[in-house]
């Protein structure tokens, strides 16, 4: 190829042809990367889970003090705690499970001066939420840490006691509580009396897959592979037509023609399709 077939390549036109193909590229493989990224956050948070959930269920009351201290450090682990459930429960609405939209049902645990709450599970849209079982029971649960309200999100009722929430936020509801609330809450997993048929389906655990992220993450790989030999064929094509033009003699009506000295609409189309 000859200089002169490939001046028109620095034109302006073409020049920001240029800078759109390679930040297009830039941001397909960034965005690969950020899934992959996020593929290990998921991979550790399955180890993390798994191997918690693994480990024996201890009396909640050993955990406490480092849940106290640290409680992402104890949450999914399962514990054991007794006592008695308040009659007044709290409805968490917005919630789902199965496919199906529902609440889940929370209560507080009280034994003696401390206070726990257990999400004893989901109910269907609709049903009537059951009473709590009275007397004394004893539960097994998966250690929850606390949700607060991200931005953008809508707010609780600030004043008074709460029937209903959106999130499970400890400080809010420890107004409303007796003795001294837990700073984390429990997944119901059993109980003593046994759960029937006419109780909340208690939350599974969470589901440890991967996720999509490492097809998400070779997908922008293809595309930016595919966008960079868009970009190779559209130039390898413009110069082609410029060289034949310049064989033919057609140099001066080829340098006149602004249209051809820039990206035309057959390469930009070109580009799009391989893609």
């Amino acid at each position: 190829m000859s200089g002169s077939s490939r001046a028109f390549l620095l034109r302006p036109k073409w020049i920001a042809f240029h800078v759109l193909v390679f930040v297009a590229i830039a941001l397909m493989i960034s965005l690969a990367f950020w899934q992959l990224r996020r593929l290990d956050a998921r991979r550790a948070f399955n180890d993390t889970v798994t191997e918690r959930i693994d480990q024996a269920p201890v009396p909640f009351d050993d955990l406490l003090p480092e849940a106290i201290a640290e409680p992402t450090a104890v949450e999914w682990r399962q514990v054991t705690v007794s006592g008695d459930y308040l009659a007044d429960q709290i409805v968490w609405f917005n919630r789902s499970q199965d496919g199906l939209a529902g609440s889940n049902v929370l209560t507080a645990l009280v034994d003696g001066q401390s206070t726990v709450v257990i999400n004893r599970g989901f109910v269907v849209l609709g049903d009537d939420v059951p009473d709590a079982p009275s007397g004394a029971v004893e539960v097994l649960g998966r250690i929850r840490v606390p949700q607060g309200r991200q931005l953008g999100e809508l707010t609780d009722n600030t004043d008074g006691p709460l029937s209903e929430v959106r999130r499970v936020d400890l400080e809010r509801l420890d107004a409303q509580l007796p003795g001294e609330l837990a700073p984390v809450y429990l997944d119901l997993i059993g109980s003593i009396p046994n759960i029937t048929a006419s109780d909340p389906v208690p939350v599974p655990p969470p589901t440890l897959d991967e996720g999509p992220h490492l097809s998400y993450a070779v997908q922008w790989f293809i595309f930016s592979t595919a966008v960079l030999l868009g970009w190779v064929l559209a130039i390898r094509r413009s110069i082609a037509t410029r060289e034949r033009k310049l064989a033919a003699g057609l140099t001066d009506a080829a340098d006149e023609q602004t249209s051809s000295d820039s990206p035309t609409s057959t390469d930009v189309a070109s580009t799009t399709t391989t893609t």
